[in-house]
């Protein structure tokens, strides 16, 4: 038995490239929002005042690894600011 592909009229050029290409940056680009959105919650639920210069920072990274250290920071940081406050020894 034979199986059918469905193939559109771009499928295996440059255009099905450049729309999985798209495809993969929007999804980097919606996981560094939802993470920068995280880290603004955690500091909210803490209690933590959140200027607007932290917000605009954090929300600005598009660095998937300093949002994650920003985020375990968050968990512990007396104040917004030492989000971007390397620990002592590191």
């Amino acid at each position: 038995m034979s199986t059918y592909t469905l193939r559109f009229p771009g499928s295996g050029t440059i255009i099905e490239e450049a729309i999985l290409k798209g495809r993969e940056e929007g999804r980097e680009e919606g996981r560094e929002k939802a993470r920068a959105e995280d880290i603004l919650r955690v500091l909210r639920v803490r209690g933590i005042e959140v200027p607007d210069a932290v917000r605009e920072r954090v929300g600005s990274c598009v660095d998937l690894d300093v949002l994650g250290t920003w985020l375990d920071r968050a968990v512990t940081v007396g104040s917004a600011d030492e989000l971007f406050v390397e620990p002592a020894g590191a």
